[in-house]
């Protein structure tokens, strides 16, 4: 069984994860790109009783186009996003991708918001989209 450790860049808040991820997926939608500072965001669902999670968050919740809210925790004291819980998928934690800090972490094979995508992003493989 893969155990992986993902974290904040100070250490504080961390995610420690059994198993592989249900879905790993990419977003484009306009918050995820202002919530990253990127041009997308990635992330990996784990079941809620593979995810140990380990100090102080502070939390900011967040309804979506579609009228479900997400409750991101972020370290208190380096800001970074460490995990975040959906009431549309309660069974389930999200971890941005780049938290684990391992180049071989799974690719994405969901893609949403295509719409809203970069017209010079490229994501290679074979990928569910959804707009």
């Amino acid at each position: 069984m893969t155990d992986r450790l993902a974290s904040c860049t100070c250490g504080k808040l961390t995610a420690r994860t059994s198993g592989e991820p249900i879905r790993i997926s990419v977003c484009h939608c306009l918050a995820c790109q202002r919530r990253t500072g990127s041009v997308f965001a990635a992330q990996a669902r784990f079941p809620l009783e593979a995810v140990t999670l380990d100090g102080p968050s502070r939390e900011f919740a967040r309804t979506g186009d579609e009228g479900t809210t997400a409750r991101f925790h972020f370290c208190p004291d380096c800001g970074d996003t460490v995990y975040y819980l959906m009431d549309a998928v309660p069974d389930a934690v999200a971890i941005p991708v780049g938290a684990f800090a391992d180049p071989t972490f799974p690719p994405p094979r969901v893609e949403v918001y295509e719409s809203r995508r970069h017209p010079w992003v490229q994501l290679l493989g074979d990928m569910e989209r959804y707009d």
